[in-house]
């Protein structure tokens, strides 16, 4: 039976709309480069235990890959069993999707029949297609599950969507959340006009998944004009690749990010945390060859801490770039605020388990 929004568990919805930290879930390999259960399951604990209010299986950091070897499916239900075994809070779990519409409505089924929450469209497959396209594809996967947008950056194969594909999407009375992920302002405002001008801000919750400009996405309302009114929208959390390392810092700077709002007291200390963020994430994902190594980057953070045994990937050319180590090496000492490594240290053999 498709799943609506409204059929979803209160504390889960109440926690999406809320906004949750929600790491984007990598893949966990052997150096034979097959699936590694025992440490798959580790870094969902991991992701738990540091507070988590989500978990994002199948997407870009978990590698789309896995739907061409058979993975796809067992790599959601482990994540999904481990989450359930692992804790009675309720965590809001997202499944990625892609490819054209059969596949991505199949995948779709797929979480659903899996006991995931949500279900996040990237669009990249689609190239080439047109807004009404865009939107009858959106629409068909959308009376499957509710629905998470994904504005995914140009440079890792998204495409640009215009605000008035936005407005479209947001008016789809199952999409429940978008991730904006343009590493781009102007194609972000694009989204929040888009959501504004459907009228569908207390539905369609925003999420950044600009890793590039985490902190002050957070942190800044923004004033959409509508009509002769002024809305202000604010992005509630995150969906990133960057918080599935550092995960307990990047839940506790959530938290005083929220705080900090709801008290109406941003300051200048917090506002300048988002170029020391922005700096790391520039050494994970591999910024200076065009995000080559983003993957691999992250793998590198879990590597050190040990929750990976290693950083490879399943594609082989896909490995870290020259000098990323050394960059990772240089944020390492530069911000050890962020790092937690004593967490992951004191807690690591019982997510090994």
């Amino acid at each position: 039976m498709p799943l609506a929004w409204s059929d979803l568990p209160a504390a889960v919805l109440a926690a999406l709309r809320q906004g949750a930290v929600i790491p984007a879930h990598p893949l966990a390999l052997d150096a034979s480069r097959r699936f590694d259960p025992r440490r798959q399951k580790a870094l969902t604990r991991y992701y738990i235990d540091a507070g988590s209010g989500g978990l994002a299986v199948g997407v870009h950091s978990t590698q789309f890959a896995i739907r061409e070897i058979g993975l796809y499916e067992p790599v959601l239900k482990l994540a999904g069993e481990t989450a359930r075994a692992w804790t009675d809070t309720p965590l809001v779990l997202i499944a990625g999707l892609s490819g054209k519409t059969a596949q991505a409505r199949k995948e779709a089924q797929i979480a659903r029949g899996l006991g995931y929450h949500a279900v996040m469209l990237s669009l990249a497959p689609m190239k080439g297609a047109s807004v009404d396209e865009l939107i009858a594809h959106c629409k068909c996967v959308a009376a499957e599950m509710p629905l998470v947008g994904f504005y995914l950056q140009t440079a890792v194969g998204g495409i640009p969507l215009p605000m008035a594909f936005w407005k479209r999407f947001a008016e789809i009375e199952n999409v429940v959340a978008i991730k904006m992920a343009p590493f781009n302002r102007y194609r972000t405002l694009d989204v929040i006009r888009g959501v504004a001008a459907a009228r569908a801000e207390d539905r369609v919750t925003l999420y950044t998944g600009n890793d590039d400009h985490i902190v002050l996405d957070l942190a800044v309302p923004f004033d959409i004009a509508r009509g002769g009114e002024t809305v202000r929208m604010r992005i509630k959390g995150g969906l990133l690749g960057h918080w599935s390392v550092w995960t307990k810092s990047a839940v506790e700077l959530h938290a005083r990010i929220r705080a900090a709002v709801d008290a109406n007291r941003v300051d200048d200390a917090l506002l300048a945390l988002d170029a020391k963020v922005t700096d790391a994430n520039s050494a994970f994902f591999d910024v200076a060859n065009d995000f080559a190594g983003c993957i691999p980057g992250c793998h590198e953070v879990l590597r050190r801490q040990g929750l990976l045994e290693g950083t490879w990937c399943l594609d082989p050319a896909e490995t870290l770039s020259a000098g990323q180590k050394e960059e990772i090496d240089r944020v390492y000492a530069a911000y050890p605020e962020f790092a937690d490594d004593a967490f992951v240290k004191a807690n690591l053999g019982k997510w090994l388990e």
